[in-house]
């Protein structure tokens, strides 16, 4: 199967719940756009942080059951969904949009060029991010990988959490119909 809207939706199983509320963590993530990005110091407004667990190259090898894992597929049509509505998501209030992965910088460089991304994507290879906010996990090819979630950090505090999303390849949509929903102040 290549369809990620034909794969196993995953269940919500309480693991983001805890997070709405929390500080943006004191953890700095290096970015494709050089340097690296401090999640406790981006500044004021809307953030939004689309956390998903890998993104194979074109014909590249997934790790073993990966269709069968809820959730697991869908990172390349999730990426290019934020790289359609970007312009919308910021002029919906986002201040800025990152991918995270635990995939190394220059891997993720390779996917910000060849799907054209207008954003960075930020490298957590030591999975820092589910160390310190508890974010959900699941082991497949011998590797720890994220669980897919968005999080919206507003001036320093995880604001929204999305959990679990699916499908991967409208939720920039949903970012975007929940950012103009929260810009109203509904």
């Amino acid at each position: 199967m290549s369809d990620p809207n034909q794969m196993p939706a995953p269940d919500d199983d309480g693991a983001a719940d805890h997070l709405p509320g929390r500080a943006a963590p004191s953890v700095t993530l290096p970015s494709t756009a050089g340097g690296s990005v401090a999640l406790d110091d981006l500044g004021p407004g809307r953030t939004v942080l689309y956390v998903y667990p890998l993104t194979a190259p074109p014909g590249g090898a997934v790790p073993d059951g990966w269709d069968s894992i809820p959730g697991a597929r869908g990172c390349t049509p999730e990426a290019c969904d934020f790289r359609d509505h970007h312009e919308e998501l910021l002029a919906a209030g986002a201040t800025g949009v990152f991918g995270v992965s635990a995939q190394d910088t220059g891997y993720q460089r390779e996917v910000v060029d060849r799907l054209r991304l207008p954003f960075a994507m930020l490298s957590d290879s030591e999975l820092r991010l589910a160390a310190v906010l508890g974010l959900p996990t699941f082991r497949a090819g011998g590797m720890t990988l994220f669980t897919r979630i968005t999080l919206v950090i507003r001036d320093g505090v995880v604001e929204h959490a999305f959990y679990p999303v699916f499908p991967p390849g409208a939720h920039a949509r949903e970012v975007l119909a929940w950012l103009r929903s929260a810009s109203n102040g509904h």
